[in-house]
This record gives structure tokens, sequence and C-alpha cells, in this order.
């Protein structure tokens, strides 16, 4: 399965959980809501990615424009596993997904916000995306507008308003199942989903997974090597209790996703097969 796996610029390591903010690490969900409450929305930015992120969505939200945390800091947000070992990773930025209808909103509400605008690249990329830098936290905030695009692309305009803070639970599964060079960032956020969620509508909803991807070849390709992935992984990750419940999950999904009749463009792309690149490779947006 490895064969297929290409070199791409990369973002550098996470920092070690060690230089994660102050009192981030293994904290419950309790804490964590208590502390964005008292957190002024009208004040500079948090400390803490989980409590920041939240915050402006609250000032988004306040303004009429949708906006959603994506990454990372979404599955924290909706994994109480992802707070501690072995799951736990420090956070370098928080990404957030909006509509690029609402893109000059969005330079304000971040510029009010605290952060100061990449003014060259949002100038000339503004359309798909935006960059925010936070100069006390030394963090980037990154904005996709009307789609995720990496190794594969995700239209997300109809999806942004169906849950609370976050795009839904299959999405951010989908974002990090994308990554062709997965690294253990996305390995870790991806077992996370499993472990704290399980096979249901509410929770990680096979059905709408299997039927996304049955339209296409190269989406499916990646997202069911990239699952068989993951349960060799989660057999060697040490200190996963729940280890066989999420190994459950994944053969489960599999399931679900090889069960799903395919679509006459899915079965065209499929007799080329892997004699043809399926994804893209991702240009690095900040050198």
């Amino acid at each position: 399965m490895g064969s297929w796996q290409v070199p791409r610029p990369r973002d550098p390591e996470d920092p070690d959980v060690s230089n994660a903010p102050s009192g981030s690490a293994g904290r419950i969900d309790g804490d964590h809501e208590g502390s964005s409450r008292s957190a002024s929305s009208a004040g500079g930015p948090a400390e803490d990615p989980r409590t920041e992120a939240e915050r402006i969505v609250e000032l988004a939200t306040a303004a009429g424009v949708p906006m959603r945390v994506i990454g990372g800091v979404a599955v924290s947000l909706r994994c109480p596993s992802a707070r501690r070992p072995p799951l736990l990773r420090a956070y370098r930025d928080i990404d957030f997904a909006a509509r690029s209808a609402d893109g000059r909103r969005i330079s304000a509400l971040f510029t009010a916000a605290g952060y100061e605008p990449d003014a060259e690249f949002n100038a000339l990329h503004g359309r798909q995306r935006m960059f925010f830098w936070d100069p006390g936290n030394r963090r980037e905030a990154d904005v996709f507008l009307d789609r995720f695009a990496m190794c594969h692309t995700i239209d997300f305009r109809e999806r942004l308003e169906l849950a609370e803070r976050t795009l839904p639970l299959p999405d951010l599964l989908l974002f990090k199942l994308q990554v062709v060079e997965t690294n253990d960032k996305d390995y870790k956020d991806a077992i996370a989903l499993l472990v704290d969620h399980p096979l249901t509508p509410d929770g990680i909803d096979a059905p709408y997974i299997a039927s996304f991807l049955s339209g296409d070849w190269g989406w499916w390709r990646t997202v069911t090597v990239m699952l068989d992935r993951m349960e060799d992984y989660v057999r060697e990750l040490p200190q996963l209790s729940q280890r066989d419940p999420v190994t459950e999950r994944i053969r489960g999904l599999l399931d679900a996703i090889h069960a799903e009749p395919k679509t006459g463009r899915w079965k065209l792309r499929a007799r080329i097969g892997e004699r043809k690149r399926w994804y893209d490779i991702p240009e690095e947006a900040h050198q």
C-alpha cells in the first residue's frame, strides 16, 4: 500500500505537547466550556486554541457570518480522547470553514478580533482561502471558503450550518482521510473521531460517507487505503485502551463503503485504476 505515497511540501512537525498552552492538556469538556464562557469575546485572541476557535465562531455568529471550525482543533472540540494521551497533540494553527460570499466580512471580523491579515495572499487567493496571523500567540488562522481542496476536494457549502461550532463529524473524518501522505497528526485525529463517536446518523454517518465516495473513485481509493492503514496504526499505538471498538468501527465503515452501489462515473475511473494519479499534490500555501 505504501507505494503510492509521494513527497510534497509539509508543515513543520507539531511542537511537543509539553509546549501546548498551559492547562490545555487533558482538560475535560466541562472545564473547557467554562473557560470559553468566561473568556471575553471582545478581547484579544485566547492562548488556548479551542477557546480561541469558539470565540471566533461566536463573533462570526453575532455578525451573521456562518463559520465553523475544521481540522485538528475541531476534532479536539468534539472528541475528549483528543485531549489526553495517546491522542493528545499540540496545534500550530486553527482552521475554519466559511462561504466566499462573506469574504469581506470575514476579513473585518478577524481584524477586529486582533489578527493581522496576510494582505498579499488574501488579495490573490481570497475567493478560496484566507490567512490571518495572531502575533501574540504566534499562530495562524486559515479560513477555507466554499471548498476544502488538498489531495481531494470537498464542497462544504451545503453542510456548513448542520452542526454547531464545527462541521459535521463525518466531514471532519473525511478531511483527515483525504491526506495521501498521512502523518501522526492525521492518524491521531481520525482515531479520536472513531474512539468517541459510533457509526450512527448523529455520529460518524457511515451511509453518508459511503454515498459521498460512491461517485468518485479517487476519493474512494484514498479513503479505503487510509482506513486500512489506520487499522495497522491502531494496532501499534501504545496506551490506546479503545483499540477493539475503533477497529470494529473502521471495519464497519469499510463494509458500508464497499457495499454502496457505485455510479457510472466511478466505474469508468475504476477501469484506469492506479495507472493514473487520482489525487492532487497540495502546494504549500506559505513558504
